[in-house]
C-alpha cells in the first residue's frame, strides 16, 4: 500500500462525524438572552453550541457569556496551562466582579475560575471518534496557456485529554504542466505533548515523513522530542516553542551517482504560532530548525502556513504556504521545494 493511500484512509477515519448528545446545557448571555443547548466546547474565544431549532453548530462570543450550566464533563483549560475535568456552573458574583466557573470535579472537589482565564474546553466522550475535531482541505488550479494543473489536498486533526493531546497534519500537492515532468510533495507530520507540573511547560515528541519529487526525496523520516513552553496563551493567540534533539533519515532517488540513504543526528527547534479573530479568520504558521551534530554546518528547515476565512457554517476558505530547505543537498539535488495553495476547508469538532 502507498504512503499516500495509507494516509488518505486515516483521514477519512479521523473525519467521521461526531454525533449528539441531548440538549440540556443552559446559556446565558450578558444581554439576558437564555438558550437551552448542547454546549460543545471553547476554541480560539469561540463557544460552539447547538441548538434544537437551528441547523448546525452556532458560534457565540465567549467574552458575551454570563453565565453557564452543564452537567456534561468537559476538559477545561487555562491560560496557565492548569487542566481540569468536571461539570460546569458558574459562581455567583456581586455586580461587576469577574464571571467566574465552578468546575465540578467530584463530590466536594470544585474549582473556580475566572472566564477570562479559560481558553479551551472540549467535551469528555466515550465513544473514541467524538474526541477529534480538525478540518479537510482540498484546491485546484488550472491554467490553459501552459496547460498545468495543480490538485492539493490537506488535513489537520488533533486529540485532546486533560493533560496531553496529539496531533496529526497531511499536506498533498501534484503539479503538473506541458513540457514538464510532473511534481509530487507527500508530508506526514505527527506530535504530541504532554503537561508539566509547571505552569505551561511540556514536554513533547515529533515524527515526519516527507516525499518531495522537486528535492529528489524518495521519503525523509524524522523522530525528535524535548521540552517546550507555551510563551502565549489565550484566546486571542497560541504561541509555543519546542526545544530538543532529532534524527532524520533520507532516502534519495538514484542519479547519475547514487546517493542511497543519508543520516543525520540533530538539534530541533520547533515553533507554533496561532492568531484567532472570532470566529472569522485564523493564522495558524508552524516551524522547525534541524541544525545538524553529526555534520558540521549542514542545516535543514521546514514550514507550513495557513490563513483562514470562515464562509458560512464549517466551510471556510484558506491560503497556505509550506517550504522545505536544505543548506547542502547532495550534488545534483535541489535544496529547496516550496509553494502556495488555495482551496476550501471543512472543519469537524473544534478547530
Amino acid at each position: 500500500m502507498s504512503i499516500r493511500v495509507l494516509i488518505l484512509n486515516c483521514i477519512l477515519f479521523l473525519a467521521a462525524p461526531l454525533l449528539a448528545r441531548d440538549k440540556t446545557d443552559v446559556l446565558i448571555m450578558k444581554n439576558g438572552d437564555r438558550m437551552t443547548c448542547e454546549i460543545k466546547g471553547l476554541n480560539s474565544g469561540v463557544l460552539y453550541v447547538s441548538v434544537d431549532y437551528i441547523d448546525g453548530t452556532a458560534s457565540v462570543n465567549w467574552s458575551k457569556v454570563a453565565r453557564l450550566e452543564s452537567t456534561q464533563l468537559f476538559i477545561v483549560k487555562t491560560e496557565d496551562g492548569s487542566a481540569y475535568t468536571g461539570a460546569l456552573n458558574t459562581a455567583e458574583t456581586a455586580g461587576g466582579r469577574p464571571v467566574k466557573i465552578q468546575v465540578v470535579e467530584g463530590p466536594r472537589q470544585e474549582v473556580e475560575i475566572e472566564r477570562r482565564q479559560i481558553v479551551r474546553m472540549v467535551e469528555t466522550s466515550e465513544k473514541f471518534l467524538q474526541r477529534f475535531s480538525g478540518d479537510v482541505t482540498w484546491g485546484i488550479i488550472y491554467s490553459k496557456g501552459n496547460e498545468s494543473t495543480q490538485y492539493s489536498l490537506a488535513s489537520e486533526t488533533a486529540y485532546l485529554r486533560e493533560r496531553w493531546n496529539a496531533q496529526a497534519n497531511f499536506s498533498s500537492t501534484l503539479s503538473s504542466s506541458t513540457g514538464s515532468s510532473t511534481s509530487v510533495r507527500n508530508s506526514l507530520g505527527l506530535n504530541a505533548l504532554h503537561l508539566l507540573p509547571w505552569n505551561n511547560w511540556f514536554y513533547g515528541g515529533i515524527g515526519d515523513l516527507l516525499q518531495s519529487s522537486e528535492q529528489g526525496i524518495n521519503l525523509q523520516s524524522t523522530l525528535g522530542g524535548g521540552m517546550g513552553r507555551y510563551l502565549k496563551n489565550s484566546n486571542r493567540a497560541n504561541i509555543s516553542i519546542l526545544g530538543g534533539a532529532a534524527w532524520q533519515t533520507t532516502n534519495y532517488e538514484p542519479s547519475i551517482v547514487p546517493q542511497g540513504t543519508q543520516n543525520l543526528a540533530t538539534a530541533l527547534i520547533g515553533t507554533d504560532v496561532r492568531f484567532f479573530s472570532f470566529s472569522k479568520t485564523k493564522l495558524i504558521a508552524t516551524a522547525n530548525l534541524f541544525p545538524a551534530l553529526s555534520k558540521s554546518g549542514r542545516v535543514r528547515f521546514n514550514m507550513n502556513a495557513s490563513y483562514y476565512v470562515k464562509l458560512f457554517s464549517n466551510l471556510s476558505w484558506n491560503l497556505s504556504f509550506y517550504g522545505n530547505w536544505d543548506n547542502r543537498p547532495p550534488p545534483g539535488f535541489s535544496g529547496s521545494d516550496y509553494g502556495t495553495s488555495s482551496g476550501l476547508s471543512w472543519t469537524f469538532g473544534l478547530t
